[in-house]
């Protein structure tokens, strides 16, 4: 099975329907396999308060921003989910979206999206991820800021809905995040204590990250997608460009291709380039095979080296030419 590439618009739309949709096609053209977009509204995650907790953003890449602003300028309105949906799957792609409140799961749901994504900060919310768990559809779950006691809460949440169709991302949630701090040997962690598939949600910035997580075995790789990073925008450090996108979707396929399937099956071709065993000089009828006179050469045409010392001090049945690949028949 391909990876599963994930194409995230996040606040790159700038509050531009149009630009919305441009930048969509341009994640479709660009090789997404599913856009995803993100379902809230400020009273999602935040009061409109100038206190300590809701007052600007004193670090990190929102420095300055109050909380209410900030996801005032990137909501995506529920009115554009509509008209990119369509586009998305007008081209054979999967649209879906990741909820921050319960209304935004009956929106979603209203729009049968088929399958859903958890954000890292909204992993420790059991009763959205119960919610999104009891439509029965898919659950994408990053595990950014989480610890193992919070994932196993999630899965079994999940569990506990009945839905066991989970995938885990190893994620990093900074922004951008470094390289060295990607840790994608967490993600093969996660593969072994759960019953899960696993993937990777990353912003780091260009592609040997998802090239690495692919090649160890990544089912999933998530993406934020910008149409041009020269117009700014809340995540267009750590968003990619399309020609950047799809030269890491061009290296997936390709890293996919020389993971290659388990398979001991030999060609013919191969079988052939093996060794066997030969007279390296003429063999009399009667003659006593020894090592003087048989030896293990190029190309696989007769018996098996395996053989050898099965067939050393056994006479010849009959006149063997020098060069002539030893055949049972040949054995007394």
């Amino acid at each position: 099975m391909s990876v599963f590439i994930i194409a995230e618009i996040s606040a790159n739309h700038n509050n531009d329907l149009d630009l919305a949709l441009k930048t969509v096609q341009a994640a479709i053209d660009s090789g997404a396999d599913a856009i995803k977009v993100q379902t809230f509204k400020p009273e999602s995650l935040a009061l409109d308060v100038d206190n300590e907790i809701f007052g600007p953003k004193k670090q990190g890449a929102w420095k300055g921003w109050r909380p209410w602003d900030l996801y005032q300028k990137a909501a995506l309105p529920y009115e554009w989910h509509i008209p990119i949906k369509e586009l998305v799957e007008s081209s054979g792609k999967v649209f879906f979206s990741s909820p921050f409140d319960l209304d935004a799961v009956d929106f979603l749901e209203s729009l049968k999206v088929p399958l859903y994504k958890i954000a890292s900060f909204e992993i420790n919310d059991i009763p959205l991820i119960s919610k999104v768990a009891s439509t029965g559809k898919p659950i994408i779950i990053s595990t950014g800021v989480a610890g193992l006691d919070e994932i196993e809460q999630a899965v079994e949440a999940c569990h506990f809905a009945n839905n066991f169709d989970i995938t885990l991302l190893k994620c990093t949630s900074e922004y951008p995040a470094k390289i060295s701090e990607a840790n994608l040997n967490k993600m093969l962690d996660l593969k072994k204590r759960f019953p899960v598939k696993v993937g990777l949600s990353d912003h780091s910035e260009g592609f040997i990250v998802p090239i690495v997580a692919t090649s160890l075995g990544a089912e999933v790789i998530e993406k934020h997608f910008i149409l041009d990073r020269s117009n700014g925008g809340l995540d267009s450090v750590f968003s990619m460009e399309p020609a950047e996108f799809s030269q890491m979707v061009d290296l997936v396929r390709s890293s996919e291709k020389a993971l290659g399937n388990v398979s001991y099956d030999v060609s013919e071709n191969d079988q052939y380039r093996k060794r066997s065993l030969f007279a390296i000089s003429p063999i009399r009828r009667g003659e006593v095979f020894t090592a003087e006179n048989v030896k293990s050469l190029r190309p696989n045409i007769g018996l098996a080296p395996l053989n050898y010392y099965e067939i050393i001090n056994k006479k010849a049945t009959q006149n063997i030419e020098v060069g002539a690949p030893l055949k049972q028949e040949h054995i007394e």
